[in-house]
């Protein structure tokens, strides 16, 4: 059986074949009804015509019963025409009078009932149906039999039946699909909350947890699966906030520790192992600076009339991290406009995604090679390193908490990109990455330009 993921599809196509079926249903039910007229009207015609030809019998001097025709009525029974005939049959059965050829009668079987009987019969050139009517004339009883050729039945009923299926079908096919699109239109309409609550569902994230679906305008029949969908936002944003407050307090609680780890490790006689010790802190006070990061960040709103420079923010990132690229023996360079970069945003927090990138950027190029800084008019930056770059399939990865593509590399944490990305998003911004077509890697972050505040 076809399934169909759209449940206006469904709707639709079952429709449809309703319609369809009630279409048929509704021609025979039509066409019975149309026949069934056609037979009454034939009925009352075969009793007028027996009624006609029962005025017209008489009673001869001789006893004798004769039927005295007018010439129309004459024409209308005649053999050659063929189309309506009549028999009179005594309380014997005999045949008195027959319009027949063979002057026999119309319905060999005629009950002679006292009133009048519908009879049918088939003859060996026709079939006729008729009436069989009984009638007094001069104290004795007498059946009259008119009858009509099926075969020559009226032009008119004939041309009705032959093009009835036809003209219905005519008709029901534009209503058919008129009632389609009035269907669409209706179904679509009364799904426009659903469509409106998947693009309310879309923005739903780990980082956007605080977003819940319309229960007001939803459908009834839906809206208890809607109201079960936010009670497990609930649920899950009260799991993500545990989460948070639980790493904002380990990384706190950390912190002291590891600045009285770090005055005992200067009390140490050996100094080899003093300067490994204060390397482990430093990397350890690192990742615990990160988490802090994370945690700010997961509470963090931006206000609506904050104001960042773009090009400034990066001009002080490359100035701060300058030192450390030339100690490495690499460079650092500023390109791109001259002029400020206006963006909705916090200028501290987009230095922390700069720094970010301008780190890992450091970590990967080699000796001699250069990290560049490219910021344009559009807001668009590029951050590009001349170093082995990253494959496809891990540049989906990359961005994920404490994921790191070398786990020997040094002073990686796997933290540094995943803060970047969560910024970014802060700032309704986008972040890619890509391979350069002359070797290394190019991360472009692009952000909406605004007016720079009047303040």
């Amino acid at each position: 059986m076809i399934q169909f993921r759209s449940i206006i599809s469904r709707i639709i196509i079952l429709h449809v074949i309703a319609v369809a079926v009630t279409s048929i249903v509704l021609s025979l039910a039509l066409a019975w009804l149309l026949n069934r007229a056609t037979n009454n009207i034939h009925n009352e015609a075969m009793k007028s015509q027996a009624a006609s030809v029962a005025h017209h019998l008489r009673i001869n001097a001789d006893g004798g019963l004769s039927l005295d025709l007018p010439p129309e009525l004459q024409g209308l029974y005649s053999q050659p025409y063929g189309r309506y005939s009549y028999a009179i049959i005594d309380d014997q059965g005999r045949v008195v009078i027959s319009s027949l050829g063979d002057h026999g009668a119309l319905f060999a079987s005629d009950p002679r009932a006292a009133g009048v009987g519908l009879l049918w019969t088939r003859r060996v050139d026709a079939a006729i149906s008729g009436v069989s009517m009984r009638k007094i004339v001069s104290g004795k009883p007498y059946w009259i039999q008119a009858g009509e050729d099926l075969a020559n039945r009226d032009v008119i009923i004939d041309d009705i039946f032959a093009d009835f299926y036809r003209n219905l079908g005519w008709v029901i096919l534009p209503i058919l699909l008129a009632l389609l699109v009035i269907d669409i239109s209706i179904f679509r309409r009364a799904l426009r909350p659903l469509r409106e609550a998947s693009e309310i569902a879309k923005h739903i994230s780990p980082t956007r947890t605080d977003v819940r679906l319309p229960e007001a305008a939803i459908p009834s029949e839906v809206r208890p699966l809607v109201v079960a969908v936010n009670h497990a936002l609930d649920r899950l944003d009260k799991g993500f906030r545990i989460q948070r407050e639980f790493t904002a307090d380990a990384a706190h609680e950390l912190r002291t520790p590891l600045s009285i780890l770090a005055t005992r490790v200067d009390t140490l006689e050996d100094r080899g192992v003093a300067a490994a010790l204060r390397h482990d802190i430093a990397a350890m006070g690192h990742i615990v600076s990160q988490l802090l990061d994370i945690a700010e960040l997961d509470a963090f709103v931006i206000e609506p009339n904050a104001r960042a420079d773009l090009r400034e923010v990066c001009a002080e990132v490359i100035q701060f991290i300058a030192p450390l690229a030339l100690s490495q023996r690499k460079d650092i360079a500023l390109f791109g406009c001259g002029d400020a970069v206006w963006i909705r945003g916090n200028s501290e927090m987009l230095m922390g995604a700069m720094r970010n990138l301008a780190d890992n950027a450091l970590r990967h190029t080699p000796e001699g090679s250069v990290v560049e800084f490219t910021v344009h008019h559009d807001g668009t930056v590029r951050v590009c390193d001349q170093g082995p770059g990253i494959s496809g399939e891990e540049r989906e990865l990359i961005f994920r908490r404490f994921w790191r593509g070398d786990r020997n590399q040094p002073g990686s944490t796997g933290l540094g990109l995943s803060i970047v990305q969560r910024i970014v998003e802060l700032h309704r911004g986008s972040i890619h990455v890509s391979n350069r077509a002359e070797g290394g890697a190019e991360f472009l972050l692009s952000f909406d330009t605004v007016e720079p505040s009047s303040s």
